[in-house]
């Protein structure tokens, strides 16, 4: 187990002062975590997500709020703003970026970590064929895992390229070498396979603008959906190891983000990553990060070498 004391992001506050973000689907976990970061690093970041203080998304957690995350961006140096939007809505996703246009001139660097599915799996997709899955549930995974990705990118780019480094964020679960294992569902399938896709595409298309477009994936997330589902909390999330020993590689929230951050500000970032498909160990690797409590986990090699492989070791021993 590695670790390392937590002085994290001295490395990087900064770098990003002056860069105009917009992370769609902030409003916990990864997308919380993100927005943070990139305000760590200097960044003005819009929030946007369903869930506000005076309505609930379909997800059905009042606990956390796009309103919540801005003021986080802010509390951590950046300066953070709460748009409530549904990604779907392409009236919405319109408005939100003529008023970034409006207020910044450009964007700079656009993540899209629209998901919001995770009420559906449990029931209606994990353990089920796909004939067997509701066909209602099934296509409102398509909708919110790769439709409202589509819709973003689309009205979205053409104010990304007028940044001098544009870069395109698709956050996803697994790798494009995890994902070439069977997702369990059709549905969950597409939609974990799509925005690697996306950024593979977008990646072409972007290069003549001196862009870049990445794929990134956490490991085991200790999202607060996680957590909740495993009854504990951050401070004591290792007693859920009775539950479940493969949690142990769990990491949190902001190790994906601080890479992402990393990346970010890296200036040769389009010919490491445009086009490509990363993790957050792969980029806690390349960029000296770590997460919160100084470990480095690395979950899909785990998974591959130990869950998949039959090989021994811990979750201990990818940390």
């Amino acid at each position: 187990m590695q670790t390392h004391t937590d002085t994290q992001h001295t490395d990087v506050r900064g770098p990003l002062t002056d860069r105009i973000a917009l992370v769609a689907g902030a409003t916990r976990g990864a997308g919380r975590a993100l927005a943070v970061e990139l305000g760590r690093a200097g960044a003005t970041v819009y929030v946007t997500g369903r869930t506000t203080r005076e309505h609930v998304s379909e997800v059905g957690r009042t606990t956390e709020t796009i309103e919540e995350t801005a003021e986080l961006v802010t509390a951590a140096g950046g300066a953070g703003i709460a748009v409530p939007t549904d990604h779907l809505d392409q009236d919405r996703v319109r408005a939100l970026v003529e008023r970034i246009d409006r207020e910044q001139g450009r964007l700079d660097i656009l993540v899209n970590d629209l998901w919001g599915g995770e009420h559906l799996l449990v029931g209606s997709v994990f353990g089920k064929k796909s004939w067997e899955t509701p066909l209602a549930d099934g296509l409102r995974i398509l909708e919110l895992g790769v439709r409202s990705h589509v819709i973003t990118a689309a009205l979205a780019l053409p104010l990304l390229v007028r940044s001098d480094a544009p870069l395109h964020v698709e956050v996803t679960d697994g790798t494009a070498v995890s994902n070439r294992r069977y997702r369990e569902n059709l549905y969950y399938d597409l939609a974990k396979n799509a925005p690697i896709r996306i950024a593979f595409g977008l990646g072409e298309e972007l290069a003549e603008y001196g862009g870049t477009a990445v794929a990134v994936t956490p490991g085991f997330l200790r999202s607060e959906q996680m957590l909740a589902h495993f009854g504990v909390t951050e401070e004591n999330w290792r007693d859920a190891l009775t539950q479940e020993p493969s949690f142990g590689i769990a990491e949190s929230p902001h190790y994906l983000a601080r890479g992402v951050a990393a990346l970010a500000a890296d200036p040769d970032r389009s010919a490491r990553w445009n086009g490509k498909s990363t993790s957050s160990g792969e980029l806690a690797r390349t960029y000296g990060v770590f997460d919160v409590d100084g470990s480095r986990p690395d979950a899909w090699a785990y998974f591959e070498d130990v869950e998949y492989g039959g090989g021994n070791g811990s979750p201990d021993d990818y940390r």
